[in-house]
């Protein structure tokens, strides 16, 4: 990615996180993460986000989607001497399309790039709209779509360790 397109991205991620109320300070705006998942495929399946803390207690951040981008099939594995991550999305902007494990919905609501369809298996859906939120247990397959106008979530959690996320498509690479 280029330094033009990373600039554009970032202003688009701040213009969504202003429409979510959040106020950023220069540091915020300077620790904005951009992830395209090393698919190159950055608008389909990709993430923004910036981290406001993470440490061996908790992790507080924001993820921001634009619209109708997915953030790839995961889970949070036990690592070292950590049950993995529990985390809790709260949809502050937007709408989120969240499956998990658990019983397939009947219709829903994303659909994940054609080319990746086999790697998302995690077919419970939770319409996520601002003011809802739900909290994913560790070691539980998960994976999110925005909807039409983007969203922004805020992340509360454990420890976040992405280095130990476990992707379910071997092409993803998150660090």
């Amino acid at each position: 990615m280029n330094k033009n397109d990373q600039s554009e991205i970032i202003e688009r991620t701040i213009a969504l996180l202003a429409k979510a109320g959040t106020v950023l300070s220069a540091q915020d705006k300077e620790n904005i993460e951009i992830t395209d998942f090393k698919l190159g495929k950055l608008e389909q399946m990709g993430l923004q986000l910036i981290t406001f803390i993470n440490n061996e207690r908790y992790c507080a951040k924001q993820l921001v989607l634009f619209p109708q981008q997915n953030c790839p099939e995961h889970r949070h594995p036990p690592f070292e001497n950590n049950i993995g991550k529990q985390e809790t999305f709260r949809c502050l902007f937007g709408e989120v399309y969240l499956y998990v494990e658990g019983q397939s919905t009947e219709d829903p609501q994303a659909i994940p790039p054609q080319d990746h369809q086999q790697w998302y298996t995690a077919k419970h859906e939770i319409h996520l709209c601002p003011g809802d939120q739900y909290t994913i247990a560790p070691n539980t397959k998960h994976w999110f779509q925005a909807g039409n106008d983007g969203a922004v979530i805020a992340e509360f959690s454990s420890q976040s360790r992405d280095e130990f996320d476990i992707f379910t498509d071997p092409a993803v690479i998150r660090v």
